[in-house]
């Protein structure tokens, strides 16, 4: 007989999980109204419900956004798009192979949305001078944008959920994810020059008048703060370095600051709003203006999802559910593949993010519950299961949803089907390749 509190909690959080798919009520609003049903019902307790929240993970994001929307204000996204467009020097195949390599490239570091927002309207710009379909260029962009940012450990939401609760470091993620991440861009862009390339052949006095119309772009009138511009690139590469660093930032420290503890370590997160701190200060960027343009609603759509979790871990739902795939997994190896392919199955159908958020818990759960997995794999077969799976629908990541709608604006129209097609091939692709380097590695 399952408890009444189970069964409310399991019933609140898919309701709130379909209201979520729905989308007719937003997101944010759903998960907040889910988690504010379980705490007015005590299934979460009020005195727990900061518990329950991963402030590593909003503050990390809080970070992230706060220096993203300040150095876009220099006009430093623009100028790299122009500069890449000029790169190709007026061969389609080359705008679309170095756009996808620029876009997996800042996906890496930025938030995968932010990066698509910034790159879109010039890569549908640089398509409509060159009198191109622009529909593979997007497509290309969404799959290396997915791509990327299963790269690194800010790249992707379900990356920073991951290594805030398992305690992964930013270098792990270097070491392990990224390898992964370029073999499989490797192979998303082979696919798509073997489907496209033929589309995107001209001769040669094409190719002159499309040079010509590109090379009259001038990149440096895209800087709009060319002080700002210069502060913005310090300020990301300091914080990239102490992405670096962060986990040995004490011994470092120690040398010059002998009092300083060498076992000193800084959260991804205090890097976030440190570099965010550096860059407001620096900059003198009115902070009202900056902060109005944090995405407030994933923030809380984010707190709210963690308490929804917190419902199903305090019912035991989860507990339950991984003692399931124990008794059916019996190896680590078997477990990785269960995790992997579970995780890009749904998060195709399912946006990521709440998706990794539940079996978060459950993996903690299989490490306490059996000796003879080992959880450390499993980290990484759920974040290359949900970044990549992402790739497999319209819906399947939030970057998606974003470049669609971008496009649709513009006139262009991508339905799920034209999506599914060339998205599903690239996600069994990449997701097999990637797990098949999990192995090796493990």
């Amino acid at each position: 007989m399952i408890p009444i509190e189970t069964l409310i909690a399991v019933v609140i959080f898919l309701l709130t999980y379909a209201l979520i798919i729905d989308e007719r009520i937003h997101r944010a609003v759903a998960a907040m109204a889910g988690a504010a049903v379980l705490v007015f019902i005590g299934i979460v307790p009020w005195d727990s419900v900061l518990e329950n929240i991963d402030f590593g993970t909003i503050f990390l994001l809080m970070g992230m956004m706060i220096i993203v929307n300040v150095a876009s204000n220099s006009g430093l996204f623009e100028y790299l798009a122009i500069r890449t467009a000029k790169a190709a020097n007026g061969s389609p195949i080359k705008v679309l192979l170095l756009f996808s390599i620029v876009t997996a490239v800042t996906s890496a570091f930025l938030d995968n949305v932010t990066t698509v927002l910034l790159m879109t309207p010039m890569l549908l710009y640089i398509a409509k001078v060159m009198n191109l379909n622009p529909i593979p260029f997007l497509l290309a962009e969404i799959m290396s944008s997915n791509v990327g940012g299963m790269a690194t450990l800010i790249g992707d939401p379900p990356n920073i959920m991951i290594a805030s609760s398992a305690g992964l470091t930013f270098n792990e993620f270097i070491f392990i994810m990224t390898p992964i991440a370029v073999v499989d861009l490797a192979i998303v862009l082979i696919m798509f020059f073997v489907m496209y390339g033929r589309q995107m052949r001209v001769d040669d006095s094409e190719k002159k008048i499309i040079k010509k119309t590109i090379d009259a772009l001038d990149e440096r009138a895209a800087i709009k703060d060319e002080t700002l511009f210069k502060k913005s690139i310090i300020t990301l590469v300091i914080v990239v370095a102490l992405f670096f660093m962060h986990n040995n930032i004490g011994e470092l420290l120690h040398f010059v600051l002998p009092f300083v503890d060498p076992s000193m370590t800084l959260e991804p997160a205090e890097v976030a709003l440190i570099g965010a701190a550096i860059i407001l200060f620096w900059s003198r960027s009115s902070p009202e203006m900056i902060f109005e343009k944090i995405e407030w609603t994933a923030l809380f759509f984010f707190g709210g999802l963690f308490v929804l979790v917190g419902g199903l871990i305090n019912t035991g739902v989860i507990s339950d559910l991984a003692q399931i795939v124990i008794n059916n997994v019996s190896t680590t190896g078997e477990a990785m593949f269960v995790i992997a392919w579970f995780a890009a199955i749904a998060s195709a159908i399912v946006d990521n993010i709440p998706l990794t958020a539940a079996l978060i818990p459950l993996i903690h759960d299989m490490g306490v519950t059996s000796t003879a997995i080992d959880t450390y794999p499993l980290w990484w077969a759920l974040s290359l299961g949900a970044c990549l799976g992402g790739n497999g629908t319209a819906i399947g990541a939030s970057a998606n949803v974003v470049v669609l709608g971008i496009g649709e604006r513009e006139g262009i129209k991508i339905t799920f089907v034209d999506f599914l097609k060339v998205g599903i091939l690239a996600m069994f692709l990449t997701v097999a390749v990637g797990l098949g380097i999990l192995y090796l590695m493990f």
